[in-house]
């Protein structure tokens, strides 16, 4: 059903802001922008997916939702679409497992610039039985295209997105025995303070992760956080300090062989990790 992550949805107060942020994070431009019912939005697609920032412009629904969000929860992560190769085969498969999808609707943008069209279908699938999370599921007509390159050593491909959740074992249900998604990795370690669960989407991996000093709880579960994938750690962090963002040190990651740095500004809210899989190339 699933076939990867299609996009991951960032609101902003201030669409131009967040584009000037995620131009600087990315080392890319956006590769579309358009407006509809009161909302803008700004997409950067990378190897894997998409990032689509989004703000309120206007007047209407879309703006009015945007607006009662950032209200409530602030700048961040609100929502995400799994990729499906069959929107009408997803959506009776979501009815079989109980998680209520919407009706399949039908979507269209305009790029501002080009002029050019896209059409999708997609559906929602209920938050209840998500747990809290807006998870949609989308179904593509045209293939997007790759956010252009501006700077050395930008980032290519997103290498997992994090949900937070207060019960794991629920949330494995969800996405595993539900969703269909291949779990690789369940892992309990005291030192991190968390139990950890890989599941592979793709080329990327969603990770959900509890926190054991929590306990075990029945609220909601939230998209956390972003790892953007890296070829060269030391390249891209140079880059980004040089262009004014707050980073941590390089440091040795949880996985052998990797290396990581945190990004502490310019994310629109959004907790950022940049790693870099196995060892550099020199």
């Amino acid at each position: 059903m699933i076939t990867n992550l299609d996009h991951v949805v960032v609101l902003a107060r201030n669409l131009e802001a967040g584009v000037a942020s995620y131009r600087t994070l990315l080392g890319r431009e956006p590769s579309w922008r358009a407006q509809s019912d009161g909302a803008a939005t700004a997409i950067f697609t990378l190897g894997n997916m998409s990032i689509e920032l989004m703000a309120p412009a206007g007047k209407g629904q879309t703006a009015d939702r945007v607006r009662a969000a950032l209200e409530k929860d602030g700048e961040g992560l609100a929502s995400f679409a799994f990729a499906v190769d069959d929107i009408a085969k997803a959506h009776r498969r979501l009815k079989r497992l109980g998680l209520e999808p919407a009706d399949i609707s039908d979507g269209e943008s305009q790029d501002i610039a080009s002029g050019k069209t896209m059409t999708w279908n997609r559906t929602r699938a209920s938050s209840e039985f998500t747990h809290g999370i807006r998870m949609f599921f989308i179904q593509r007509h045209e293939p997007l295209t790759r956010a252009p390159e501006i700077s050395s050593a930008p980032i290519d491909a997103l290498d997992h997105v994090v949900i937070a959740t207060p019960d794991p074992d629920r949330a494995a249900a969800l996405y595993g025995a539900r969703l269909g998604l291949d779990m690789r990795l369940d892992r309990t370690n005291p030192d991190w303070g968390a139990r950890l669960m890989f599941f592979r989407c793709g080329d990327l991996v969603v990770e959900i992760v509890h926190r054991l000093k929590d306990g075990k709880g029945e609220g909601p579960d939230k998209v956390w956080g972003l790892s953007w994938r890296v070829a060269d750690i030391e390249a891209t962090r140079a880059r980004l300090l040089g262009a004014g963002v707050d980073v941590s040190e390089a440091r040795e990651g949880r996985k052998p062989g990797t290396r990581v740095f945190t990004v502490k500004s310019g994310t629109c809210g959004v907790p950022t990790l940049m790693i870099q899989q196995g060892a550099r190339s020199e």
